[in-house]
């Protein structure tokens, strides 16, 4: 008797593990939660996990209908519904073997910031009027998302992180320049702005794409060679894209925000070919040609007087990638701080072109003069700018510009605004072939447009 009550309660231990083992519950990337902001106006992608042969459904309060899916052999579903203008707050529901509530689910425009320090860089880090910004971000309709730090040798499926409203409490802890973007867009546009944060200061822009990419280049791989191990974060190729981009590629976003490239002075010279190679590896990770605006390193006195200039000279030649900008920085850095304090401006300067360029308000300017062309007449040199109406110099003179002859050694150059373009000369160049501007890594020159926003820094040399 004892022995065949041992049988029977085995058996019956065995029919519920074995009942368990067929089902398992569904479940979502952590990108996904209550509180989140959806991109509006959009197929927007949900995806998770189930057990194979499992179906799902998903209801929406905006859906007249549910959407349903069964789970592959790999266990993976993904659901795409198309969200209405922006609104909310909705619930959303999926269900399979077990139900998920997502609640205060809001319909707005979602950016992704990324980079190093100076886009990790919060509020409580240091910036300029800090206790007033802190106190005064309440805006219950601005969501965060803050990307814990992590690495991963392969593509990870998870991270840790989550939604939350922006507060005095929770904005202090969040990237400065994130949080600004964000309320100047809501102030504009006058709709949810979700924003997510996915930096780690000091990393450099190798970190942040596949390895493979790097792999696959033989140029992109010997320039990430020289990056050499540092104490306060990972170095090789694909670490951070691994752990802290990927999985959540591909959740819906209008843009991204990128602000990074002083750990790359080390290998300044391929900067241009690895902005130009992350942002096209992101795009083709999302499926999309989505808006990338970022920040130009600003001014600053690195060991070598040209690492610096170098990489700003990268960012600007990297504008010719399609759907970029760039906003320069130099006129409110300090060149003996890494880290400019006036994050407000940094933010300001990328919401502009955000608010022209993708969100189509002209009568925003995003961008200072950036060189354009050179014309030689006789002994002068007259450089053409884009974005030059109303180029001026609070000095007498524009400062910062130099000429070369065929000899290409440089020399201090006389330079004078006539209309929308400047001329350059030097009684020691009788024949210039090449001119260059702000060329040092600690220049702030004195050359604006109309909308008071300087000109990057530029040579004309191939």
């Amino acid at each position: 008797m004892k022995h065949t009550f041992h049988r029977l309660s085995t058996l019956l231990i065995f029919i519920i593990l074995s009942t368990g083992c067929l089902k398992a519950n569904i479940s979502l990337p952590e990108i996904f939660g209550s509180g989140m902001v959806l991109q509006q106006k959009s197929e927007v992608t949900f995806w998770g996990w189930a057990k194979t042969g499992e179906k799902i459904s998903l209801t929406a309060g905006w859906l007249d209908s549910a959407r349903t899916v069964t789970a592959n052999t790999q266990g993976e579903w993904k659901i795409i519904v198309r969200t209405p203008v922006a609104g909310g707050p909705y619930d959303i529901d999926i269900k399979g073997y077990n139900e998920i509530k997502l609640t205060d689910v809001l319909i707005g425009e979602v950016w992704l910031c990324s980079g190093q320090s100076n886009m990790e860089w919060t509020p409580l880090s240091g910036i300029d009027n800090e206790e007033e910004e802190i106190q005064n971000s309440n805006y219950p309709n601005i969501r965060l998302f803050t990307v814990s730090s992590a690495t991963a040798g392969c593509p990870q499926q998870h991270f840790n992180g989550r939604w939350s409203k922006c507060t005095p409490e929770t904005m202090k802890h969040f990237s400065a320049i994130g949080y600004f973007f964000a309320r100047k867009l809501y102030q504009e546009l006058g709709v949810t702005v979700g924003v997510i944060n996915s930096s780690w200061g000091g990393t450099p822009a190798e970190s942040w794409m596949p390895g493979t990419v790097i792999d696959g280049d033989p140029f992109l791989k010997e320039a990430a060679a020289k990056q050499v191990p540092v104490p306060w974060g990972p170095v090789e190729p694909g670490r951070l894209y691994n752990a802290m981009i990927h999985p959540m590629i591909p959740f819906r976003i209008a843009g991204v925000l990128w602000y990074q490239g002083e750990a790359n002075t080390i290998n300044a010279y391929a900067y241009k070919e690895l902005l130009e190679n992350l942002i096209k590896s992101w795009r083709d990770g999302w499926g999309y040609e989505f808006p990338f605006y970022y920040a130009q390193i600003a001014p600053y006195a690195y060991g070598n007087n040209f690492d610096g200039v170098m990489v700003r000279e990268a960012e600007r030649r990297a504008l010719e990638t399609p759907k970029t900008g760039m906003a320069v920085l130099s006129d409110i850095c300090d060149t003996a701080n890494i880290h400019p304090r006036d994050k407000q401006d940094a933010a300001l300067r990328l919401a502009y072109i955000a608010l022209r360029n993708h969100y189509g308000m002209k009568q925003f300017e995003g961008s200072g003069p950036l060189y354009k062309d050179m014309a030689i007449d006789k002994n002068k040199a007259i450089i053409s700018f884009y974005n030059s109406e109303g180029l001026h110099s609070n000095g007498k003179k524009p400062d910062f510009f130099e000429i070369a002859g065929p000899d290409m050694v440089f020399h201090p150059a006389e330079a004078k605004i006539e209309g929308e373009k400047v001329v350059v000369q030097s009684k020691k160049v009788k024949d210039p072939v090449a001119v260059r501007f702000a060329w040092s890594n600690t220049a702030r020159p004195d050359l604006f447009n109309g909308a008071n926003l300087p000109a990057s820094c530029f040579t004309t040399e191939k």
